[in-house]
């Protein structure tokens, strides 16, 4: 069975959640058409006029990137603007583009999964920096079953009931309550000295652990008891690491003038190479690895004791001060070759997914360089 955009963008999103990427992130669909037949999908790292061309030429329907093409968003999709011209070419050949970045990132298994895989690194791999899962809480509260829906309503609107797609999700099932008011009570069912029995629904609702305080308010808001019974239960927090990079060991130590050379092979080849900041001679086993621009991550790779660090887009200062400071060995890669091997990982989770849902597709990896750095230079003997 072929399946429509909209599936894959399903099948996406549940592979990489949009909601775990950075605030800053443009990631998610630009361009396509949900009802749209997709039998072709090509990944690519870069949404540029090479990977434009090679999936419209070769006939995909879908381009899948890690990298945004509205990174700092638009105000015009013009074709006038060169990455205009790329969303008008693409909507002409009936192609879609959907991009999966700092959700990829975050992912397990995630871009820099596939990077420590590519160098040797081995498992179990633990996240160079950890993202807190996001905790949650559950309401369960009795109300007299004429006024469930209406508490139900204030919990939504307040924040309650959200799973993945679904808004509104809650468990309702019948119950008895039964209290005596005492003499200063103003009870809305019963009287002040006497046992009630009252057919109520016991409503359970998830919500996230930050909204705990505005659910507990618009419960008691909406509830048509003095004193509403109620717990707020907090769940386990999801199993598994997320975040960004990983720490992990290799099978043998070896010196880092192997390791870098094991880099460098296991890579697609740039112009930029690999640099390799430390000790030839220094015995290198544990590994720290980031998938694109790494820099920030300096200071935690020292802090989870790698010998040595492979991420690309270092600066001169950071790694000049972590060299001073005893810090692991630095090895920069190019940032395009440092995310290419997610590709082909990306591609067989995306086949997998959609198979089990008896849909079928096929997905191919462009092997077009798209590194922006074409031309390295020296001069000899200088």
């Amino acid at each position: 069975m072929t399946a429509t955009l909209a599936q894959v963008v399903a099948a996406l999103e549940g592979l990489w959640d949009p909601r775990t990427a950075e605030s800053w992130d443009a990631v998610g669909t630009v361009c396509g058409d949900p009802d749209a037949e997709v039998r072709r999908i090509l990944m690519a790292v870069d949404p540029v006029e090479q990977t434009v061309d090679e999936a419209v030429e070769d006939g995909f329907d879908l381009l899948v990137t890690h990298h945004p093409l509205y990174l700092r968003g638009t105000s015009t999709v013009s074709a006038a603007t060169p990455k205009g011209r790329l969303v008008h070419r693409l909507i002409r050949s009936g192609v879609g583009l959907h991009v999966a970045h700092t959700n990829a990132d975050a992912a397990v298994p995630g871009v820099s999964d596939a990077l420590a895989r590519a160098v040797g690194v081995e498992g179990p791999l633990e996240p160079l920096d950890p993202q807190p899962a996001d905790p949650l809480d559950k309401i369960v509260v009795f109300v007299p079953a004429a006024q469930a829906e209406q508490v139900v309503d204030a919990l939504a609107a307040a924040g309650a009931g959200e799973l993945g797609d679904y808004s509104r999700a809650a468990n309702l099932s019948d119950s008895t309550g039964t209290f005596r008011p005492g003499p200063g009570a103003h009870p809305s069912v019963g009287r002040a000295g006497e046992s009630a029995y009252v057919a109520e629904t016991r409503v359970e609702m998830v919500l996230p652990r930050a909204r705990r305080a505005a659910v507990v308010a618009a419960m008691r808001a909406a509830h048509p008891y003095e004193e509403p019974a109620f717990d707020v239960l907090e769940l386990a927090l999801p199993a598994g690491p997320r975040g960004i990079g990983r720490v992990g060991r290799l099978a043998r130590p070896v010196a880092l003038d192997e390791f870098a050379a094991r880099v460098a092979s296991a890579l697609p080849p740039t112009v930029v190479g690999v640099r390799t900041a430390g000790d030839p001679d220094a015995v290198v086993e544990r590994v720290a690895v980031c998938g694109g621009s790494g820099d920030s991550f300096v200071a935690a790779a020292t802090a989870a004791g790698a010998d040595a660090y492979v991420t690309a887009d270092l600066r001169h200062h950071p790694v000049s001060e972590s060299q001073l400071a005893g810090g692991p060995a630095l090895l920069d890669v190019g940032h395009w070759a440092s995310e290419w091997p997610w590709l082909a990982q990306a591609a067989q989770q995306i086949v997998t997914v959609l198979s089990e849902s008896g849909t079928t597709v096929e997905v191919e990896v462009s092997e077009t360089c798209t590194d922006p750095w074409t031309i390295q230079s020296s001069v000899p003997d200088w």
